[in-house]
């Protein structure tokens, strides 16, 4: 594929492994890899939104927002080089290419956040500690899934179209803040360098351990990894391969429609993704002695807990 720095990159290996395994389970066991390592390097890390959201609000640059801060800056800066060396094209995303709804951005951001503090972690945080043993964050995911499913397909999707109708806009050219700022592939490398500068250098300030901040800057890279994985299977594939990254409501609600519904369901990236990160935070608990079985304390605190977990959904 011929990229923006005019680089030729030969990706026919992956017309090979989809002639092989088939485009379908092919997808599908790179997802599994991609949450796999997702899940180990997110548990060791401590990546979570949740708590690097809560110190920023107190004004506190703690190591928890460090490590967002150096996930952040490596997922743009790793996914800006696959763009600049033309391994993912951005007229296939979806998310670039059609209408976008603020109002479902604020609405949905704000119900996210809210549910994030309530249940204690974001979608992606509860699915790692799952792995370890956190039975509360497993009952919270399961919520989470259910209303995510409803939101997408079930009752609730009426509500969601609605809001999501509010303001639109209807010019993708107005979604894309490299285009409309005229930066293109150079400013996004840049944007990417000087938050990955600052990320260390808060890193370094706060002491944290070279374990934690190479696995945080992982977590950034595995982002940009299924954005590439999923962009040239896309290229490579006769069918339709949506370009995708590490994303978790709709993964969870598909994961879920395919477990409760009759075997032989629809393999992609997504059947891979969810288990492959409670089986990554596993390994990586299991291996730092760290999983440990916690259940809820009381009423009170599961009722919190499951609105969480709705809000989120």
């Amino acid at each position: 594929m011929q990229g923006n720095c005019g680089l030729m990159l030969d990706f026919s290996v992956f017309d090979q492994f989809a002639d092989i395994f088939g485009e379908a389970r092919f997808a599908s066991v790179g997802g599994l890899f991609i949450g796999i390592m997702f899940g180990f390097a997110a548990q060791k890390s401590r990546f979570c939104l949740r708590a690097a959201t809560l110190d920023f609000w107190h004004a506190t640059i703690s190591e928890r927002v460090s490590v967002w801060v150096l996930a952040f800056a490596s997922a743009v800066l790793a996914t800006q080089a696959s763009v600049a060396f033309g391994l993912i094209d951005t007229s296939e995303i979806r998310y670039l290419n059609t209408r976008g709804s603020l109002s479902g951005a604020i609405v949905g951001g704000t119900m996210f956040g809210a549910g994030m503090v309530l249940a204690r972690g974001c979608a992606s945080r509860l699915m790692v500690l799952s792995g370890s043993g956190n039975l509360r964050a497993l009952v919270t995911g399961l919520v989470f899934a259910v209303a995510a499913q409803a939101s997408y397909r079930g009752i609730l999707s009426p509500i969601r179209e609605s809001l999501a109708e509010l303001w639109t806009v209807s010019d993708p050219f107005w979604l894309n803040v490299l285009a409309w700022t005229g930066s293109g592939a150079k400013g996004g490398l840049l944007f990417g360098v000087i938050w990955f500068v600052i990320g260390v250098s808060m890193a370094w300030r706060q002491n944290v351990s070279a374990a934690r901040l190479t696995s945080a800057i992982a977590v950034g890279l595995l982002v940009a990894l299924a954005w590439t994985f999923t962009a040239q299977l896309s290229a490579a594939s006769f069918d339709p391969q949506p370009v995708r990254s590490l994303s978790f409501s709709g993964p969870s609600a598909n994961m879920l429609m395919m477990v409760l519904s009759n075997p032989g369901g629809v393999m992609n990236f997504d059947v891979g993704l969810v288990p492959g990160v409670v089986i990554g935070s596993a390994l990586s608990a299991s291996m730092a002695r760290e999983i440990e079985l916690v259940g809820f304390h009381d009423g009170p605190g599961m009722r919190r807990y499951i609105a969480g977990g709705v809000m989120m959904g």
